[in-house]
């Protein structure tokens, strides 16, 4: 175990809550914080956990809506055009609609109360509805890389390229727009899945746009451009996926983000009585945390002990928003 030493408990700037980290910065930044977006942000994280599953599931209501009329109007116009690029994205968008209902599915069993053979309740679902997202991602990359090489053999002339345009640059706003409200509300409950189905619901409009590109590449007198976007659509998803799989993954693995252990750590070196601080640790199950720690004193009586770590619980729970629970257990020598 790792001490923490902390002799001077008060010295510590309640102002500083810096991470401890550096993140890029200019383009690289840019793009890192689009495709790749901080899971959670304790400062705003809604503390209730009915309120945060409530948040989530409206979340996923309203962009299942958004997604599901995108995708009816661009398949309206595949049919018309016969645009495999936008059959790509169409296909993309569609599956991109569908990942919410697992999540849907599981924000519903998060709310379950745990029983003796579920302890610790039913959070984890939440994960296994990552798992679920990054299957599907990795499905519609094959079926729209399947589909441009086809029509690459089998070439097929393209029709009403206006429309094709039009219905790019509206999925895209369609995406974008589910992207910016599922990332928010996903930060916001701290649910490493809803952001990741954010991200993905960004990719899938910055693909429609490719979209547009092809339709241009064939007005421009290049009739292979939309297939060769269809297939560039594809490999997108495929880099794009693994951000969503590592996040997904650390999840699974009960990975955690370092500044909440810092904001424990934080929050302990404020309690009165402790000489240092053995061991923090946090987990998410679901979008909700819960952790513990061991605290070292030195010369208390048992009933000093227990008030000690009860303040030390108390103080964590005021530092981070959306820990449903933490236990300290106080060493004494």
């Amino acid at each position: 175990m790792t001490a923490h030493a902390h002799e001077h408990p008060h010295d510590h700037d309640h102002g500083d809550h810096s991470h401890g980290h550096a993140h890029p910065r200019g383009i690289r930044g840019f793009l890192h914080e689009l495709f790749v977006p901080h899971t959670h942000d304790p400062a705003d994280s809604v503390d209730d956990a009915l309120e945060a599953s409530a948040q989530g599931i409206r979340a996923l209501q309203v962009s299942l809506v958004a997604l599901l009329l995108t995708t009816v109007l661009q398949l309206v116009v595949v049919l018309i055009s016969g645009s495999v690029a936008l059959l790509a994205d169409t296909v993309h968008n569609f599956s991109d609609a569908l990942t919410a209902v697992p999540l849907w599915i599981a924000f519903l069993l998060g709310r379950r109360a745990a029983t003796r053979r579920y302890p610790y309740g039913y959070g984890r679902a939440e994960d296994l509805a990552g798992l679920f997202i990054v299957f599907v991602v990795a499905l519609s990359a094959v079926v729209a890389a399947w589909q441009s090489i086809d029509r690459i053999v089998h070439p097929q002339p393209l029709e009403n390229l206006g429309w094709v345009i039009a219905a790019g640059v509206i999925g895209f706003l369609g995406n974008e727009a589910v992207a910016i409200y599922r990332i928010r509300v996903g930060r916001r409950i701290g649910s490493a899945a809803l952001v990741a189905d954010g991200v993905h619901a960004r990719t899938d409009g910055f693909t429609s746009l490719a979209v547009v590109l092809g339709a241009l590449g064939v007005m421009a007198g290049f009739p292979l451009a939309d297939p060769i976007v269809g297939i560039l659509i594809s490999l997108a998803i495929v880099v794009l996926l693994w951000g969503t799989v590592r996040s997904v993954g650390r999840r699974i693995l009960d990975g955690v983000e370092p500044e909440l252990l810092e904001r424990a750590e934080h929050a302990l070196a404020h309690v009165d009585g402790i000489d240092r601080v053995e061991q923090v640790r946090l987990r998410w199950v679901g979008h909700r945390l819960r952790g513990d720690a061991l605290i070292a004193l030195t010369d208390v009586p048992l009933a000093e002990a227990e008030r000690i770590a009860a303040e030390a619980e108390r103080q964590v729970h005021a530092h981070i928003r959306g820990i449903d629970e933490f236990r300290v257990t106080p060493v004494t020598a």
